[in-house]
């Protein structure tokens, strides 16, 4: 496994990031002790790092991950906006991994310069309480190129989490080409990047070696890329690449198989509530339910978890 310091902080992480937004409630729905079963097999190819967020509800998983690895470095998120619900947020993330600290803790989804002024005292909080040595670094994760701008021009934020992949698929607002722009000034200076989404939230799976291939030739500027596995087969695949070596025909072919879609089950009732948290623009209702457009979806399910109905689901 190849390791990278993020950005200037001190950490050192591994090449791929666990993402384990798609063990959750969400998506495949695993047990703590099945998330358990896929971190181990991790953790003995060299993975070192682990993402998470409040809303993942993953914490349990990542408790069992951490009593394999004592050492285990950990990135959650949160949507917090003010100084109350911030410290409410770092304690369900302290509480919930069974530690007195996290290592990276960042304002989940961010859009922009005003969005990052409207979550401003919640930041403050963060600053203090990293300085207190409850958290070790401070930054935000984003779908936006105008985000990043802003992002830029706050040295207090320290690492940055922002949508690349080769189609700049989920980008919000631009292509790929732009983002990586904004990806490369800010890892210039000294910002540490985690990159999301490489296979398009599943959509590029059928070109998984492109797409790999792309975000692996980041190198000079992305830190480590955050991947969200389901089995073990995607485990040793990914470990295999993001060390440089070369998967099993096997495990390749089985992967290439692979197939990811947002379902909307029957009974959705129309609310719409799905329709006004998709960032992507990939839900409208029409004939009394939500119907998705999959060349707008970006698989993140976060539409999943506001339905009221629990109708919603990435399978």
């Amino acid at each position: 496994m190849i390791y990278h310091e993020l950005g200037t902080t001190g950490i050192t992480v591994s090449k791929l990031c666990f993402g384990s937004l798609t063990m959750g409630p969400f998506q495949r729905d695993l047990t703590p002790a099945q998330g358990a079963e896929l971190f181990e097999r991790a953790f003995s190819l060299g993975v070192n790092f682990v993402d998470t967020a409040e809303i993942y509800g993953t914490y349990p998983h990542i408790k069992e991950a951490i009593k394999l690895k004592n050492d285990l470095i950990v990135c959650s998120k949160s949507y917090a906006y003010d100084r109350r619900s911030a410290e409410e947020s770092l304690k369900k993330v302290l509480d919930g991994i069974g530690r007195d600290y996290v290592d990276v803790f960042l304002m989940h989804e961010q859009e922009s310069a005003h969005t990052i002024r409207g979550h401003r005292e919640a930041l403050e909080y963060y600053l203090e309480m990293k300085a207190k040595g409850y958290i070790r670094a401070v930054g935000l994760s984003t779908h936006y190129i105008a985000c990043m701008d802003a992002a830029i021009k706050k040295p207090e934020l320290e690492v940055l989490f922002p949508l690349i992949n080769k189609r700049g698929f989920g980008i919000a607002d631009g292509s790929a080409d732009e983002m990586l722009e904004r990806i490369r000034a800010a890892h210039t200076l000294g910002r540490g990047i985690i990159a999301m989404k490489p296979l398009g939230g599943g959509h590029l799976i059928s070109e998984r070696e492109e797409a790999l291939d792309y975000i692996l030739g980041l190198d000079d500027c992305v830190d480590t890329i955050a991947i969200g596995m389901q089995s073990i087969s995607e485990v040793e695949y990914n470990c295999a690449r993001f060390s440089g070596e070369t998967p099993s025909p096997e495990i390749s072919d089985k992967l290439r198989q692979t197939k990811r879609r947002l379902l909307v089950q029957e009974w959705c009732e129309g609310c719409g509530v799905c329709v006004d948290a998709c960032h992507n623009h990939a839900l409208r209702i029409e004939g009394g339910r939500a119907v998705v457009d999959t060349d707008r979806c970006a698989l993140c399910s976060y539409c999943a978890r506001v339905c009221p109905q629990f109708t919603i689901k990435v399978i």
